[in-house]
Formats: C-alpha cells, sequence, structure tokens
C-alpha cells in the first residue's frame, strides 16, 4: 500500500467523520452480538424445561417472548447504527474523490505544453475518471467493511473465548489459511489490475481520437482499418480483464470453503463439548450463530483485498502524474503589467522534447502601444516566440523583459491576464457563439459580445444564423468554416481588452477584403496596446510599427514597411512573390 500513502493527508482532513464511523461501527456490532446470545439463552431455557419436565409452560413463554422482543429490538437498534455507518464512511469517500480530483484537475493545468505533448488525451481522461473512481472504493467500501470487520472480530471473537476458549480455538482454525491465501492471491491481483487500468488508458485515447478525427477517418475510407484496430484493442481489454475476474473467481468459493469447515468444526467439537457436559447447548447454538455471523466479513476479506489492491494500481498511474513537475515555474511578483514594454536579449530557445534548436539568438525591442510584425516561412520559429511571451516555455538561453522585468519574475495569473492570444489553431468550445466570445471576459455584456464581433468582422456573419448568437458549436467549432473560427478567436481576444495582444497568423483562412476590415479595427482598438501579429502575408504586416523576417530561427531582416522594401532582402522577394500571386 505504499502509492495509497499519498492519500493519508485526506483521511486526516476527514478524521472526525472517519471516527465517528468507527465508533458507530462499533455500537452496530455490539447491538448485533444480543441475537445470538438470546438465542442461545432461549435454546438453554428450553433444555432446562424438558430435562425438569416441568408442565407449567407460563415461565418459559414469558422468557422465550422477552427474548424474542430483545431480538427485534437489538436488530432494529443494530440496523439503525448500520445505516449510520454507510452515511457517515460512504460520504467521506465521495468527499475525498471530489477532492482528489480537483487535485489531479488542478495538477493538469499547472503542466506545460511538453506533458501534453507526451501524453495522449484519453490516458489522462482516464486517470482523473476510472483511476479515481476506483481509489474512492478504497476510501469508501474498503475502509467500510474492513472496520466493520475488525470490529466484529474483536467483539465476537473475545466474546467466544470468554465462554468457551477451546471450541473458539477449533472455530477459528482455518483463517491462518484463509490469510496466507489472501496475500498470494493479493499481489496477482495488484499486477493484473494495473495491466487492466493501462489497457483502459489505450483504448479511451483510441475512442477520443477516432471521435475527434471522424471526418478524416470517413474521406479516407478507414472505418475497416480502425474497425480492426478497435477490435484488436477491445480484445486485449477483454482478456486483460477475463484474466483479473478470473483471479477475483476464487476469493468467494474459498471464503465458503473455509468458513463451512468452521461449521462443521463447531459442530463435531461442540458436539463433543455438550455430550461432555462441558458446555450447555445454548452455547453450541450461539458458536454456529458466530460462525456465521464472520461469513460476510471474511468473505469481504477476499473483496475488499481486490479492492485496496486495484486502488493501489490506480494510485500508482495518478502518482506518476501528480510527481509530474511544471517545467514552467510560477513567479512571485503579482504587480500587473502597465505600459508591456517588451525586450528580448539574445533569446535562444529549443525545445526539450525533440531537441530543435527553433530560435537563436533574438534580440529587438518593442516599446509600449507599438505593432511588431513577424514574418517568414514555415518551421521559421514565429510561433515559438509569441508562445516564449505567453511563457508556454522559458527561453534556453537568453532573456525577455516586459517593463524591465524578466518575464519569469510574473506571477502566470498577472502575465497571462494581461495579454489576448489567438493561436494558430484556434479552439472552440461546444457552447454558443456568445458564451464562446466570452470566455475572453466572463463580465462582459451582450452589446459588448458584439462590439467586438463587429471589430472581428464576423458579427454579420453571426446575425445570418437562424439562432444568432445563441447558436451551439460542435467540438472544436466543426459547424464554422475556417475563416469564423478565427474571427470569433479574435473578438474572444479583443473583448478581453489586454494590455498585449498576440496574434499568430489568425487571419490565413480569410480572404483580403475581410483581413483588410479586421486590420483597419485592430489598428483602431490596438493603438494604445502592444501587439505581435504572426503572418505568412506581407499585407497582415506592413502596417507594423516594427517588423522582424525571420529564417531558420534567425533574424534576417528588420525595420518597417518603407524600409525594408527598399532593401533588396528576403521581405522585398516576397512582397513580389505576393504581388504577383494577386495580380
Amino acid at each position: 500500500m505504499k502509492e495509497l500513502q499519498y492519500l493519508n493527508k485526506y483521511l486526516y482532513t476527514y478524521r472526525g467523520k472517519l471516527l465517528l464511523g468507527i465508533l458507530i461501527t462499533i455500537v452496530a456490532r455490539i447491538f448485533s452480538l444480543f441475537t445470538p446470545r438470546l438465542v442461545g439463552n432461549s435454546m438453554t431455557a428450553i433444555e432446562r424445561f424438558v430435562s425438569s419436565a416441568e408442565t407449567n409452560t407460563t415461565d418459559l413463554r414469558t422468557a422465550l417472548l422477552t427474548n424474542i422482543a430483545l431480538i427485534v429490538a437489538a436488530s432494529f437498534v443494530s440496523g439503525f447504527f448500520t445505516f449510520l455507518m454507510r452515511q457517515t464512511i460512504i460520504n467521506v469517500s465521495r468527499f475525498i474523490e471530489f477532492d482528489l480530483k480537483n487535485e489531479v484537475y488542478q495538477h493538469y493545468q499547472l503542466l506545460c505544453s511538453t506533458f501534453y505533448k507526451k501524453n495522449r488525451t484519453g490516458d489522462l481522461m482516464s486517470r482523473i475518471s476510472e483511476d479515481v473512481s476506483k481509489v474512492r472504493m478504497y476510501f469508501g467500501p474498503a475502509i467500510m467493511y474492513s472496520i466493520n470487520t475488525f470490529a466484529l472480530f474483536v467483539i465476537v471473537i473475545s466474546y467466544m473465548i470468554n465462554i468457551a476458549p477451546s471450541l473458539t480455538f477449533y472455530t477459528l482454525l482455518p483463517l491462518p489459511v484463509l490469510s496466507l491465501t489472501i496475500y498470494k492471491l493479493s499481489r496477482a491481483i495488484n499486477i493484473r489490475s494495473t495491466k487492466v487500468q493501462e489497457t483502459l488508458a489505450k483504448l479511451s485515447s483510441f475512442s477520443q481520437e477516432v471521435f475527434s478525427g471522424i471526418g478524416i477517418i470517413k474521406s479516407y475510407n478507414l472505418q475497416d482499418t480502425i474497425e480492426e484496430s478497435f477490435s484488436e484493442l477491445s480484445e486485449e481489454s477483454k482478456n486483460q480483464n477475463v484474466a483479473l475476474a478470473k483471479i477475483q473467481a476464487w476469493f468467494f468459493p474459498l471464503m465458503i470453503l473455509l468458513i463451512g469447515f468452521s461449521n462443521l468444526l463447531v459442530i463435531y467439537v461442540g458436539g463433543k463439548q455438550y455430550i461432555a457436559g462441558e458446555i450447555e447447548i445454548g452455547v453450541l447454538a450461539e458458536f454456529i450463530i458466530y460462525v456465521n455471523m464472520l461469513t460476510w466479513p471474511v468473505a469481504t476479506v477476499g473483496w475488499v483485498t481486490s479492492i485496496v489492491q486495484q486502488a493501489e494500481a490506480s494510485q500508482k498511474r495518478i502518482n506518476a502524474f501528480l510527481q509530474e513537475e511544471p517545467s514552467i515555474k510560477d513567479g512571485t511578483s503579482s504587480s500587473s503589467i502597465e505600459q508591456a514594454k517588451i525586450v528580448f536579449d539574445k533569446v535562444s530557445f529549443t525545445y526539450p522534447d525533440t531537441g530543435i534548436k527553433a530560435l537563436k539568438d533574438i534580440s529587438f525591442t518593442l516599446n509600449p502601444g507599438e505593432t511588431l510584425g513577424i514574418i517568414g516561412k514555415t518551421g521559421a520559429g514565429k510561433t515559438t516566440l509569441l508562445e516564449l511571451i505567453a511563457r508556454l516555455y522559458d527561453p534556453s538561453e537568453g532573456q525577455i523583459t516586459i517593463d524591465k522585468k524578466d518575464i519569469r519574475n510574473y506571477a502566470l495569473k498577472e502575465l497571462r491576464n494581461a495579454m489576448g492570444y489567438v493561436p494558430q489553431n484556434p479552439f472552440l468550445f461546444s457552447e454558443s457563439i456568445e458564451e464562446n466570445i466570452r470566455f475572453g471576459n466572463a463580465d462582459a455584456s451582450l452589446e459588448e459580445i458584439k462590439q467586438a464581433a463587429k471589430e472581428a468582422a464576423v458579427d454579420e456573419n453571426i446575425e445570418q444564423f437562424s439562432k444568432g448568437y445563441q447558436t451551439l458549436l460542435g467540438e472544436r467549432g466543426v459547424t464554422l468554416s475556417g475563416g469564423q473560427i478565427q474571427r470569433i478567436s479574435i473578438a474572444r481576444a479583443l473583448i478581453k481588452d489586454p494590455t498585449i495582444l498576440l496574434f499568430d497568423d489568425c487571419l490565413s483562412a480569410v480572404d483580403a477584403d475581410t483581413e483588410e476590415q479586421i486590420l483597419s479595427s485592430l489598428n483602431r482598438v490596438s493603438q494604445h496596446k502592444t501587439t505581435c501579429i504572426v503572418s505568412h502575408r506581407v499585407s497582415s504586416v506592413k502596417h507594423a510599427d516594427k517588423i522582424i523576417v525571420l529564417e531558420n530561427g534567425e533574424i534576417i531582416q528588420q525595420g518597417n514597411h518603407e524600409e525594408l522594401i527598399r532593401v533588396d532582402g528576403h521581405y522585398l522577394k516576397l512582397v513580389k512573390k505576393q504581388l504577383e500571386q494577386t495580380a
């Protein structure tokens, strides 16, 4: 249970409720002991009545009715406290499940882009759903039945030893065999549970990717190939689950068999002691009830062990993620960004997962309120430069400062609150258009949302939809065109009213007229904002205060549009080439 030790902090947090649950369990078990004792007393009373040859049955009837009434009352009280036990301990398991899911989710948000490139979405979903659910069973049924079994064993066995020590010894003789069996089977369950969870994660990841890429699958007519791959994964998952079930299937038959041996020993040994006059018939009846009372708790030992082993395997997978350290450390300065003067000082960056050097010795200064245009071929490092400003990565060498302060010193919340970022591949949620734009500013009114949409030149398109701004979008905005997705993403960034605007080739899917309309709006709304525009098109950056031309991660030219077209270089060639294409 080494991996489960991580969860001890939750047990401590809810220690009050757990201690109350333990107390309630003990009370419930104490009341459950009245039944066998009263049955034994009744059997003894009947035996004495028969042996004494009494004809007056009034005293016997009174004793039996009293015992029956007490049995019913004790059963009600025991049942009530058992109900409270379940309400207390099972509720704690739900609280802990809630806390653990939140902890995993919050940790996911802290991890950097490299982590998400290395891990599949389905696996991440499996760990926060399936694995946490397995762990919840450890906190709920496993703890509840363990406490119940322990309390019952201590109370029942103590009483059994008190009234018939030698008979108790024979009754409990099969328990060491039971313990050894549980130990052997538990090790096998742990190994197979881990394999089951890993296979489930593969199946979830595969399914998620298939659903996300269903359009590509159909267009390339890959349904049969995908179905075959899915069948193979399903077969593997089935085999792993069957292998686990085969091991688990041994528990209950073995428990029942061992309890059966205990019953036989009680009847045989107890019968001999009764014949010898060492015990009364009521004691023998009591012991038979006690053995059967222990049947379910002993049987649940196997089930609880299986739960614990599965929880151990699941928590191991969860811990592997929780132990991942975010490569982007949060800064300590909570000061907000006011002017947004951005300075790159000999900045270089190498992607840690691929070893590719994306930027080499980049230096420039972008003053508050200025617009920087970044242009270059695919793979030149344009997107990487914006990602460094947004601190999705940290530079390998050099320094980036905003308002003369190292970007790494800012608290991530404050840094990113100051930015409106439109990525190269915008992401829209399966919500209404209104909610997707409001994502940039949760307090925005509908009028403000419409104004942002107008500035992004998408208001007219939205109004043409039958439900307008209430139109629900499919996953990732599949119901919209590429240009509409980009423009809604621009509106989302503009409504935030940030100090810094970052646009990563976000006009690639719009026509020239719409591009000019959007750029005109951007020029107006970004007058007092520091803006970076990445593009392949000269038309998108020609109005920028500064333009840098990137090639293979290096700045090969920089200046404004007028300065660059006077030099026979890459920028001028690009201008001529694009003019020829539009001619």
